[in-house]
């Protein structure tokens, strides 16, 4: 079993493997463009639906129905389908309204709509992604959920131009990679049928370049947010690792109220910057969640 690899970083393993083969929870994100929490709640309550709201983001609730798209909430765009911990990485970045901000690979909009509630719908938000196929589902997502501020771009992200907007580097950068995504194994139950590893260490290159080009695009000061859904350090570690070597950045600690694990700092005899134990991993048995990995790095400009 692939998951096996990773026995030696996870307390009660047994554990972290019983909770890979459960269902995910159904969660939806409120969207505070459109609605209320409590507004949301009443039309969920007057459409049948049980939930629950989750402790560490009020805006997020577990529901009862798998199929929360059926609803006449989702189809006004009061609310989004997200998954619970996927919601940790915009509110990490906390962009205020009035700023800049990239979301470098943006489709299909979950993290973006995210944003831009966060932002109160001011200032500029930069969607990107390669994938023009996936920015048509963006498009939708954004004009459901009522964002206005959005430039929708499609580029490749590691040589990300910044002259089409102006020129002026960003405030803030969401860095939500492409990745081997076997913490979507709930949900995804064949997400590793095809996992190499010659795929993973791909990956991590195009993560290492995308993670650059973003940093480089911000100004000294701003904020950048890595993030992925898979447990492989040589997708989140390995790379954070390299890019502290080239990029005039730091990892800096955050907080939340999920439980968490810090980052490792060795990993198949291959030793990393001690600052990645600042970034947080976290296993779907902790908090019934999804698999994810996050780290928040401030632009130094040095």
């Amino acid at each position: 079993m692939i998951l096996e690899r990773y026995r030696e970083l996870i307390d009660s393993f047994d554990a972290f493997l019983g909770a890979c083969d459960r269902p995910l929870p159904s969660v939806v994100r409120v969207n505070t463009l459109k609605a209320s929490v409590e507004r949301v709640e009443r039309a969920l309550a007057d459409t049948g639906y049980e939930y629950e709201q989750c402790s560490w983001y009020p805006e997020l609730l577990r529901l009862s129905t798998d199929t929360p798209g059926n609803s006449w909430p989702y189809v006004h765009g009061w609310i989004y389908g997200q998954e619970e911990v996927s919601a940790l990485p915009a509110r990490v970045l906390s962009p205020s309204a009035g700023d800049r901000v990239l979301d470098t690979c943006a489709a299909p909009g979950s993290k973006t709509t995210q944003l831009a509630a966060l932002m109160d719908d001011r200032g500029t938000l930069i969607a990107n992604d390669a994938n023009l196929g996936r920015l048509s589902a963006l498009r939708t997502n954004a004009q459901r959920c009522g964002v206005t501020n959005l430039i929708v771009n499609s580029a490749d992200a590691q040589t990300l131009s910044l002259a089409p907007f102006g020129g002026d580097p960003f405030d803030h950068a969401l860095v939500d990679v492409p990745c081997s995504c076997e913490g979507t194994i709930r949900k995804n139950p064949t997400a590793l049928e095809d996992w190499d590893i010659d795929h993973v260490r791909g990956l991590a290159g195009i993560q290492r370049g995308i993670l650059r080009r973003a940093i480089q695009a911000t100004r000294a000061g701003g904020t950048v947010v890595y993030s992925t859904c898979t447990f492989a350090p040589e997708e989140n570690e390995a790379v954070l690792d390299a890019v502290l070597e080239t990029e005039s950045c730091r990892i800096v600690p955050f907080e939340t109220a999920l439980d968490t694990r810090p980052g490792v700092t060795e990993w198949n005899e291959k030793t990393f910057d001690r600052s990645v134990e600042k970034a947080q991993r976290i296993y779907p048995h902790l908090n019934d969640t999804g698999g994810f990995f996050c780290a928040k790095l401030e632009v130094t400009g040095e």
